[in-house]
């Protein structure tokens, strides 16, 4: 009839649960809302125990309403999620009356961005692009498209790093406070790395299977290297400044023996750069 009330959830119970708002239980009502208090339709709630089996499940409805049926007096873990949002999980306690609890979402945030050459302002395709938390765990992962953006969506908003690794650039990672609504946006400028090869050669030519060392101007050991069968060598990804390169064959080996009257004929040795 006009002016009737109409139930404040649709509520789709398990197998073997009663419906919430069926009158089998204690109900626990109220309205699921998001940024500036807005309602969150569709938004799931669901009514488990402290031994977590489900007791209720609700579907909010256009004004976010929701209702579950608790079982009887006692605490209860009422969590909510939806599309966008970050999951709630909270702690409510059943008297004996029916429990007005509203429920508040913190929606997720989205990444974007463009990186670019730093020198040309072309592009940087297929750039690997890292976010990681304040503590290094991992968030998302991805790569740049043809104009050298990239998109990541449901971050929770705060403090991350965004690492940037791409082939013929300097890596480069750099913070971003991530907003706690829409999608913030970053353009990042990437150095060219620079390249250094060469060929180590012997009196008689290329000299195979050498370590070749790179050391910066501070004493750091910036790489190693290994010839190959040419005798070449090469370092990718170097910042601009000075370097000192070392190239060495394999270190002296001495080993004890006694020779008697009838010689020696299988006396091998075995050379091999540290480590190997």
């Amino acid at each position: 009839p006009e002016g009737a009330r109409r139930p404040a959830a649709v509520a789709m119970a398990a197998p073997g649960e009663p419906a919430a708002g069926s009158g089998g239980g204690i109900p626990v009502r109220g309205v699921v809302r998001g940024a500036e208090s807005a309602p969150v339709p569709q938004a799931v709630v669901t009514l488990i125990s402290l031994a977590g089996r489900r007791l209720g499940r609700s579907v909010a409805q256009a004004d976010g309403a929701y209702t579950v049926d608790a079982p009887g007096a006692g605490s209860y873990v009422l969590i909510a999620s939806a599309d966008g949002f970050q999951p709630q999980a909270s702690t409510v306690v059943v008297n004996g009356e029916p429990v007005a609890y509203d429920i508040l979402l913190s929606g997720t945030s989205g990444l974007s961005g463009v990186l670019r050459a730093a020198e040309s302002g072309l592009p940087a395709q297929d750039a690997m692009v890292i976010v990681t938390d304040v503590r290094g765990d991992l968030l998302a992962t991805g790569t740049t498209g043809a104009q050298g953006e990239f998109s990541f969506a449901e971050l929770v908003p705060g403090a991350v790093t965004v690492a940037v690794n791409a082939a013929g650039y300097r890596p480069r990672a750099l913070p971003v406070e991530v907003a706690g609504g829409g999608v913030t946006r970053v353009e990042l400028d990437l150095d060219a790395g620079a390249l250094l090869q060469g060929v180590v050669r012997a009196p008689h030519g290329p000299l195979a299977d050498a370590r070749v060392t790179l050391v910066d101007a501070a004493g750091n050991v910036v790489g190693t290297a290994t010839t190959g069968p040419d005798g070449a060598y090469a370092f990718t990804d170097l910042g601009s400044g000075e370097y000192t390169v070392i190239a060495t064959g394999y270190p002296s080996a001495a080993t004890a023996l006694t020779v008697t009257g009838h010689g020696v004929d299988a006396h091998d040795i075995e050379l091999a750069h540290p480590g190997e």
